[in-house]
């Protein structure tokens, strides 16, 4: 089972080409009320790759969420070719639903080269082995749940993560705006590096806005909250597997004006800098 989640998700960011600069991708339905976000990253990072020579390599990827993607329309990517020089190529991605934009993105790419070089520690943390897998919500809770919900919180997905601090996303207790998780994919994928970006694309989505909701005891589960993605900045700096433990290090440095803002650092398991991410998201209290 935990193949076949992977094998669909790898199949549903190789978009189907539909001109030179026009693509074509179905969404998958994981239990959220709209198309989750970072599937649109992957699948327009995806879109991207395929219009670029294959000797440059994605850098970093700059997305605003415009509108809420319908699950059950499929999404066309519109690529503009804008600037293909001696070391950069820069591609902006519109992804369209309905005749309308629901994500602006550009994407740079690069000829690899050396250069100077340093980085980040990656936090003192357990080793994943060492870290429960997240407990899935108990039966008599997870039936109180819309269905959608219940579909989300009570299957297995391609991602697997471990919480190296614990939070029970029903009953959220205050704490300071930081967390650190292990993740990975639950079966190995075919060894290329466009699709390994594209899937770190879609994970770097997960917990990332809900790190601004840690002082506040809430979560996305809270009855009267509104979250929602605004943005969403990715930077690929050294090579990754997705299907080899990672570590997404988080923090949000502010909330204000109902949004937040969240950052984040991925390190591979040998303490590399691999990616680094940023996202200002939605926090709406309704009863406020």
């Amino acid at each position: 089972m935990r193949d076949t989640h992977v094998k669909e998700l790898a199949e549903l960011l190789q978009l189907e080409r539909l001109e030179d600069n026009l693509f074509r991708g179905q969404s998958r339905d994981i239990g959220t009320r709209f198309v989750f976000g970072g599937q649109v990253l992957g699948q327009a990072l995806s879109a991207a790759q395929q219009t670029v020579d294959p000797s440059r390599e994605a850098h970093s990827l700059h997305a605003y969420f415009l509108r809420a993607g319908d699950i059950d329309a499929p999404i066309v990517y519109s690529v503009e070719r804008a600037r293909d020089g001696g070391s950069f190529s820069s591609r902006r991605v519109v992804a369209i639903q309905h005749g309308q934009p629901i994500l602006n993105g550009a994407i740079s790419f690069q000829v690899p080269e050396r250069g100077l070089e340093h980085q980040s520690s990656m936090p003192e943390v357990p080793e994943p082995e060492d870290v429960e897998p997240m407990h899935r919500v108990p039966p008599d809770e997870l039936a109180r749940l819309p269905v959608k919900l219940q579909r989300w919180l009570g299957s297995d997905g391609p991602f697997e993560f471990r919480q190296v601090w614990p939070r029970d996303e029903l009953h959220p207790a205050k704490r300071p705006p930081i967390q650190h998780i292990w993740f990975r994919l639950t079966a190995p994928v075919e060894e290329s590096p466009d699709l390994h970006r594209a899937l770190l694309a879609y994970a770097s989505d997960f917990h990332l806005i809900g790190t601004s909701t840690l002082p506040h005891g809430i979560s996305y589960l809270t009855p009267n909250l509104q979250m929602a993605s605004l943005d969403h900045a990715l930077w690929f700096h050294r090579p990754f597997k997705v299907d080899e433990w990672l570590l997404y290090s988080f923090d949000s440095p502010t909330a204000q004006g109902a949004r937040g803002l969240a950052r984040g650092q991925i390190f591979s398991r040998d303490g590399r800098l691999v990616a680094s991410t940023a996202q200002e998201g939605l926090i709406r209290l309704r009863g406020e």
